[in-house]
């Protein structure tokens, strides 16, 4: 690696500001002022575990107030911009966002109510279990800073002797008997509020899943007697409270269903509770009332829908489902959902569905200027036409044409333009529609997907393709973590039209010395006739969703194509006896790939962000390759970084030869990619990263146009490896992504020569023009 004086110029700049900065803070203080630089919490306690020690001092110190100025390894760069930017006339401009946005303002000792704190300390261990809880507090000064240190003496931890439900005559107590074996307190632990607070959550959850609709965690009161033994110990009683209404305490049941299917608040005069009244026409369907006087919806949408009927006792699982399957629909804007007490005596209810549809069809025109690593420019126009409600049973009905255009800047000088212009449709069915029956009581409506689409695709001088899609499958989720995906039926044809004698050329060869071009067998793949049918199925699992410190996420998919087909036809290629259907070799292989990310939170600000890619695909019987259209690519702005999209692979195979500079798509039958990233927010919107990235595609079978492409032990050694740092631009709506990669580990270079350490000369435009590889995306790459 080369630095040259100019560098180190730089840096040493950089660093004498950033040591100024945090020496010059307190020079902005008045007199009598003092820098609060954070507090400390001894805990004095003989009897607690060290990790129960460190969890509680932890605990604690997040309920100090207020925090310190927020610092980076020991500097306040916030605080010196605040202390360095004038006070600002007015409450806009540069110099008010520099001093009140970026900047902060300073924490003085003086903001610091110690005894509040000490009271905060106490209660919280007391909720602990730590009754005999005392706090003191000491502040230690020094160069006009100060920080406080709060000592806690926390006496014995009260564990629980025996835990009681006192029982009585009452239906609701009856209900509450049946919890107690499976009680979170639990004889021997700790008493502890929190858990306290989650057993009156989950006594809740049972009874309002067995009618206690009116029933609240409040009724609840958990007493602690600690008076029973000398000894630290405490007895609770879980009873309800005195005042708890009479309505709380009994189950109810459900009277009448009924459905506003054309809600409108503006429109509908409205009765006691916001329920419409004077309806013109009600329709009963299943003991479900339906008011749809311009009948826009189906009536048996809703029977599938809505799980309460006529007497049945309420529970909050159905409720739940309900009101959830009716919003996956897709066609209501608003729904709102009310129960009104009909007979009071028997307690009963009926079940209110106010339900506000959204605008049956949009259109929607789309417009998308993009570029990317394999200097490519374009842009993409989109026409999009959607029908909710296409047979009146919340159908949708899906349509858009497009077109797009990539030119080719720069790179290569025989790549070519690439012209697309399609259209595609799609009918999603909320219901399995099947000769068998299917029963979901998932929150989720399960969907029928049918598609067809066409594609024409034009690469300037070299051929034209011509591709038709179709495809009839399900789609159904059993809650929000899992969804399945399976295609019955994917069918892809791909006619090629106008193939160039240059592309021509380029298969066959040219053995004309002052023209020599050699053979690329391989290229005829890319403009051979396809016919690709069979199920396609895959399975997704995350738990990104969820407020958690470590999430997952998994993808795996399946792709059977020709199988049955080819096993009644006996087609064997490699023997000579390959099979068509109308006209067309249709493919036979066995694919599968799976994609694995871990996200770990570091703190409130940043996180590691990391992805595990794995996949072969297997040609067989009617096909001795995989088909062009299925094989596995890597490189790009969502893929290994540091090289440009599509160009790496497969193995050791050297890219810049003659063919791959004409036709630089490298694909492959096995893919292996792995990527790490640390991701942490510098201001607001603006996020920053840094990653690595490592992986290759290889090939099943030996192609002699690409030789060192097949899979071998040797593997490893063909593992590309880049790394970079990027900047994302987050505005909620759109994530701008920039990422600036140098490949570090080049597989096509000579063995020994891979790793490209020793290369590195950043003082070389030569070498920043060649390994320097930005990337302009949207969206984070996984």
């Amino acid at each position: 690696m080369k630095l040259n004086t100019s560098h180190f110029k730089i840096v040493a700049t950089l660093s004498l500001a950033v040591i100024i900065s945090s020496c010059s803070n307190t020079k902005f203080l008045q007199d009598g002022q003092l820098l609060y630089t954070g507090a400390k919490i001894n805990i004095k306690n003989d009897t607690l575990a060290k990790k129960e020690k460190s969890r509680l001092k932890e605990a604690l110190q997040d309920q100090l107030r207020p925090k310190p100025n927020s610092s980076f390894f020991g500097l306040r760069p916030k605080l010196y911009i605040y202390n360095i930017t004038k006070e600002p006339k007015k409450q806009k401009g540069i110099r008010y966002w520099l001093k009140y946005k970026v900047g902060e303002k300073p924490v003085l000792l003086s903001d610091v109510d110690r005894e509040f704190n000490k009271k905060i300390i106490v209660n919280y261990s007391e909720n602990k279990g730590f009754f005999n809880a005392k706090a003191s507090s000491d502040t230690i000064s020094k160069n006009k800073k100060a920080h406080v240190i709060y000592t806690l003496k926390t006496g014995a931890r009260y564990l629980i002797s025996q835990v009681n439900f006192p029982k009585d005559s009452t239906v609701i107590n009856s209900e509450i008997q049946l919890l107690k074996d499976k009680t979170f307190l639990k004889v021997g632990n700790p008493f502890d509020l929190d858990v306290i607070k989650a057993e009156r959550e989950r006594i809740d959850a049972h009874l309002k899943n067995r009618g206690f609709y009116y029933f609240s965690p409040d009724n609840i009161i958990v007493q602690a007697d600690s008076t029973v033994t000398k000894k630290p110990e405490v007895e609770l009683f879980v009873k309800l409270k005195k005042n708890t209404p009479a309505i709380s305490k009994e189950p109810f049941t459900i009277d009448k269903t009924i459905v506003f299917a054309d809600y409108n608040i503006k429109d509908l005069k409205l009765g006691k509770y916001g329920i419409p009244y004077n309806t013109d026409s009600v329709e009963i369907y299943n003991n479900i009332h339906i008011i749809d006087p311009e009948n826009k919806f189906k009536p048996k949408i809703f029977d599938r829908t809505l799980y309460f009927d006529k007497g049945d006792l309420y529970n909050r699982k159905d409720h739940n489902l309900s009101l959830n399957r009716l919003i996956s629909l897709g066609v209501f804007k608003f729904v709102k959902n009310e129960f009104i007490i009909s007979d009071s005596l028997n307690h009963k209810f009926d079940a209110y569905y106010l339900l506000t549809p959204r605008p049956f069809q949009s259109l929607r025109l789309e417009t998308l200027g993009k570029t990317n690593s394999a200097n490519y420019t374009g842009g993409e126009v989109n026409l999009n036409w959607t029908h909710r409600n296409f047979f009146r049973g919340a159908e949708q009905l899906k349509a858009a044409i497009y077109g797009a255009a990539d030119v080719q800047v720069g790179g290569p000088k025989d790549a070519n333009n690439i012209i697309r212009v399609g259209a595609n449709a799609q009918l999603s069915i909320p219901r399995i529609v099947a000769p068998f029956r299917f029963h979901s009581s998932s929150a989720y409506v399960p969907r029928t997907n049918i598609n067809v689409g066409y594609e024409y695709l034009s690469r300037t001088q070299l051929y034209t393709l011509h591709s038709f899609t179709t495809s009839f499958g399900y789609l159904w989720k059993e809650n929000e973590r899992k969804e399945h995906d399976l295609k019955v039926l994917d069918v892809t044809v791909v006619a090629p039209q106008k193939v160039t004698e240059k592309y021509l050329e380029q298969i066959s060869g040219n053995p004309d010395p002052d023209n020599y071009i050699a053979p690329n067998p391989s290229l005829q793949r890319v403009i051979d006739k396809q016919l690709i049918f069979g199920p396609t199925y895959s399975y997704t699992y995350t738990n990104t969703m969820l407020p958690r410190k470590n999430t997952f996420y998994y993808k795996g998919s399946v792709d059977l194509a020709g199988t049955i087909t080819g096993l009644v036809s006996g087609a064997d290629a490699k023997a000579g006896k390959q099979k068509e259907l109308f006209n067309i070799p249709f493919s036979q292989y066995a694919k599968m790939e799976h994609d694995f990310r871990y996200y770990r939170k570091v703190n409130v600000k940043s996180s590691i962000a990391t992805r595990f890619i794995a996949g072969i695909g297997y040609p067989y019987g009617n096909s001795t390759s995989m088909p062009y259209v299925k094989q596995f690519f890597v490189g790009g702005s969502n893929s290994i970084r540091a090289f440009r999209a599509r160009t790496l692979g497969p193995g050791s195979y050297d890219p810049r030869t003659q063919n791959a500079t004409f036709f630089f798509d490298q694909s492959g039958d096995i893919k292996l990619e792995m990527n790490a990233e640390y991701r942490a927010n510098i201001y607001k919107f603006l996020n920053a990263a840094v990653f690595a990235d490592a992986g290759n595609v290889w090939l099943v079978n030996e192609d002699p146009a690409r030789p060192g492409g097949k899979f071998s032990k040797d593997f490893v050694k063909e593992i590309a490896v880049g790394a970079g740092v990027g900047l994302r631009l987050d505005f909620s709506i759109l994530i701008l992504r920039l990422d600036l990669a140098t490949p570090l580990r080049i597989p096509y270079y000579p063995e020994g020569e891979r790793w490209t350490f020793d290369k590195i000369d950043f003082g070389s435009g030569a070498w920043r023009k060649d390994n320097l590889i930005l990337n302009i995306a949207i969206g984070y790459p996984f």
